[in-house]
């Protein structure tokens, strides 16, 4: 049959005149039965179909009658000279086409450009490792690629890196007792503040867990005593503790007297202590459990011991220690935790750290009377400045026990100086001792 001589013009003008009578809801339904884009103002819905018609009419005609307005016979050879790739284009990096360019056969026109997303690559690809050909025509020939070179130039995603492991206190490594290096003459600095604390002068001798209860009433009603004082020891002065803890001993301080006040009674009795509401709750629940779960008497173990309610630790190992004469663990409050961390004893963060790390070291015959030794002294630097100062020069290392009170924040020569003791301590700091 012989190519249809219909002039594209005259067609392609008929079917103009058609489009602009339509509404564009019906442009848009003719261009998706094209299944072309439905996208843009009235008029270049229009063009699209007319350079859609001039494509389709191509096909029906012969190269040399395939003419439009926008392509001649001669355009196109030469176009299709053009995109015949060169041996300087095959063997060049290859260049994606921009995808905003039209094809050869359906010029379009955009009315805004298509935004490209951003594709981070995490993972880095040698160029000698793959061939990339340029993109040509249908007919061209590409240089192929290797499987392994395809999978490698695939492989983008990037890599999930794995948190680092958490250090909360929580999941530090146990610390074994004598697993740690003492420190440097720590021997020489406690004998000297054992020699300090001999006259027991300190409040805690008077006020603390060891000297208030009533040890004539029988050794559970003393033991209880012993967890009572502790347990209203937390966050109060000694002499706090011992004015309630006689008050109590007038009420009567045995755990089933306890377990039977009332909790407004109670409460009022131990008013003057810290957080007392919160302790009258803990005496309560813990006089209960005593009676129920351990027939009267106090659990016999530190680790029992901090299953009753507002006891921890520090609590439980020096009433262990005290109650039964047993030492488990060392009974660290934050007046000894600032303290070893001043002398560098320790390097840590909480009571619970400083407490693992004196076990480290500390040999366990120091381990019970630890705590009773450097609170009482801790008081004294504290609270009774002028007396430590003048037992500090009456004792064996008078230079020692200025320094070691210094490097407890100590300002020991403003204190001197209030005291008129200022020339002495002058006198002692120059004179040099040996090591």
């Amino acid at each position: 049959m012989p190519p249809s001589t219909t002039s594209l013009k005259s067609l392609t003008s008929d079917d103009q005149v058609s489009w602009n009578g339509m509404t564009v809801s019906e442009l848009k339904s003719e261009l998706k039965g094209r299944s072309l884009p439905v996208s843009g103002a009235k008029k270049d819905l229009i063009q699209r179909l007319e350079d859609h018609t001039s494509s389709s009419m191509k096909i029906s005609q012969p190269i040399s009658s395939r003419t439009s307005k926008y392509f001649t016979k001669a355009s196109i050879e030469n176009s299709a000279q053009q995109n015949e790739p060169s041996l300087e284009t095959k063997m060049s990096p290859a260049v994606t086409p921009d995808r905003n360019t039209t094809s050869m056969d359906t010029p379009t026109k955009r009315t805004s450009p298509r935004k490209r997303k951003r594709a981070e690559v995490t993972t880095s690809v040698n160029s000698d490792e793959l061939e990339i050909s340029t993109p040509s025509s249908k007919n061209a020939s590409s240089p192929s690629v290797t499987p392994e070179q395809s999978k490698s130039s695939m492989n983008t995603t990037p890599v999930k890196r794995k948190s680092p492991t958490s250090t909360s206190p929580r999941k530090r490594p146990k610390i074994e007792p004598g697993s740690l290096a003492p420190p440097k003459n720590w021997e020489k600095i406690y004998k000297l503040v054992e020699e300090l604390r001999s006259d027991r002068s300190a409040p805690v001798d008077t006020e603390g867990g060891e000297a208030l209860p009533e040890k004539h009433l029988g050794p559970e009603v003393f033991r209880f005593q012993v967890l009572t004082a502790l347990m209203l020891s937390s966050q109060t002065k000694d002499a706090i503790v011992g004015e309630t803890m006689r008050a109590l001993q007038k009420h009567g301080l045995t755990v089933e007297n306890i377990h039977n006040t009332d909790p407004t009674t109670l409460n009022r009795i131990i008013g003057k202590v810290g957080f007392h509401n919160n302790k009258t709750k803990y005496m309560k629940q813990a006089a209960e459990i005593i009676i129920s779960q351990y027939n009267g008497d106090i659990p016999p173990t530190a680790e029992e011991m901090m299953k009753l309610p507002g006891v921890g630790p520090k609590m439980a190992y020096i009433v262990e220690h005290i109650a039964f004469g047993s030492t488990t663990g060392i009974g660290v409050d934050t007046h000894m935790h600032r303290m070893f961390n001043d002398l560098k004893w320790v390097n840590s963060t909480t009571p619970e750290q400083t407490r693992e790390q004196l076990e480290g070291w500390l040999p366990k015959d120091r381990w019970g009377k630890v705590n009773w030794l450097w609170v009482g002294f801790g008081q004294e630097v504290q609270q009774q400045k002028e007396k430590m100062l003048r037992k500090i020069l009456g004792c064996s290392s008078p230079r020692e026990g200025l320094l070691l009170v210094k490097r407890l924040r100590l300002d020991i020569t403003k204190e001197a100086s209030r005291f008129g003791l200022e020339e002495e301590v002058k006198r002692v700091m120059k004179e040099k001792e040996d090591d």
